[in-house]
């Protein structure tokens, strides 16, 4: 009976995926549940297991786009589970040393096509390649796809090339394109912000924060953080709670535009800017105004490392009411966020610096203070000016007296 593999529902607004990496090869056999294939949509990257166990029939191939519900490929539960042998290749005692290595060879080359996959197989006929030449990446040494591919793109080690001096291109000359198709993820992001740009009226305004109380509480109490709660004691939280103090005080930026009405949120859905190797992604951190210090961290760090491990979910990147970004990871100094649509708010920080600054505490006086520019992102149609820079003053005066944290203020 011949199962076959399709394309689920990702998520009520996702209808195509770009089919990925085949975990398995062509006529591999799987178990149950066992990782199949990777699927690609523009929100998340996922495995898909198998549906159940048998020899894998694939026929569609990487880079695929398709709709919700294609099929992909079969399962023949039918099968017999094949059995890993490992041939002996000791000679016998009585056979001459020149009729030992004619067997020898010959059952290597017979191991070599038996450990091969079907799909390895078909390739090396249709390419010229032996198999027996081949050593196998895949388990206990089998000869997969890819190593006939790369065998068959590589000139034959018997047939070395030669090019003569004057063929030899200087380094120079050598200017290469490269051309590759955007990722699914890759071609949203830049629908988003596209979308961002023409829909709202974005406006930035910056500020600077003195980062000196706040590096000095976390010197002073991050071990003990650790141990308590096993997270580290970050900047991100102290900024996550201003952030919500600030937007029960202009609750603006923390509201959406829908139609003609606005749609104000009594909560905070905090959405986290992660830079993963795949493309940026914003995985949400619910109901932060009712979070500890520790929560928040802890929250952060387990959505960052689902994040640059491919296995976020949709749901923990949806709904989201207030954006925090963080360039200073990768040493921005300034920069001016783009909104997560539909929120009408996101806020920027950047790298800390050194910088000469007038002592409050003595006028006239120069010290250095560590310091940081922030800067917040508004849609103009629902936040004023001077809500979004009465926001951003909030902001600063929570991380400057980091007190008015605790206090409520």
């Amino acid at each position: 009976m011949n199962v076959d593999i399709t394309i689920p529902s990702l998520g009520e607004s996702i209808t195509d995926v770009r089919l990925g990496r085949w975990i398995c090869e062509d006529g591999d056999w799987v178990d149950q549940d066992a990782p199949l294939v990777e699927v690609e949509s523009d929100k998340i990257t996922q495995e898909l297991p198998a549906p159940a166990a048998g020899l894998v029939s694939i026929t569609e191939s990487t880079g695929s786009d398709l709709a919700i519900g294609a099929v992909i490929g079969s399962i023949d539960t039918a099968a017999t589970r094949p059995a890993e042998a490992t041939p002996s290749l000791e000679p016998a005692a009585d056979v001459p040393a020149t009729r030992v290595e004619v067997a020898t060879e010959t059952s290597s080359a017979a191991s070599t096509r038996s450990r091969a996959t079907p799909m390895a197989k078909r390739l090396a006929h249709e390419r010229g390649v032996e198999l027996s030449e081949l050593a196998g990446s895949g388990p206990a040494g089998r000869v997969m796809k890819s190593d006939v591919l790369a065998r068959a793109e590589s000139p034959s080690p018997t047939e070395p090339v030669h090019i003569q001096p004057s063929e030899q291109p200087a380094s120079s000359e050598f200017r290469g394109i490269r051309r590759e198709r955007m990722s699914p993820l890759r071609r949203r992001i830049a629908e988003r912000l596209v979308l961002a740009q023409r829909t709202a009226a974005m406006l930035t305004t910056f500020n600077e924060v003195d980062m000196t109380e706040v590096i000095r509480l976390r010197k002073a109490h991050k071990d003990d953080f650790n141990d308590r709660f096993g997270v580290k004691l970050g900047f991100m939280s102290f900024f996550a709670r201003a952030c919500v103090s600030a937007l029960q005080a202009f609750p603006s930026l923390n509201a959406y535009i829908d139609g003609d009405e606005v749609e104000y949120h009594d909560y905070v859905d905090l959405s986290v800017a992660v830079g993963t190797d795949r493309g940026l992604v914003v995985p949400v951190v619910r109901s932060v105004d009712r979070r500890s210090f520790a929560e928040i961290e802890g929250e952060i760090a387990r959505l960052a490392g689902e994040a640059r491990g491919g296995r976020l979910g949709l749901d923990a990147m949806t709904g989201g009411t207030f954006t925090i970004s963080n360039g200073g990871v990768y040493g921005s100094m300034m920069s001016t966020p783009i909104l997560n649509p539909p929120q009408s708010g996101i806020l920027g920080l950047h790298r800390i610096g050194m910088r000469p600054m007038e002592d409050p505490d003595h006028p006239g006086a120069i010290v250095l203070r560590p310091m940081m520019y922030l800067a917040v992102s508004y849609d103009h149609r629902i936040v004023d000016g001077a809500g979004a820079v009465g926001f951003l003053v909030h902001v600063k005066e929570c991380i400057e007296a980091p007190e008015r944290l605790l206090l409520g203020m």
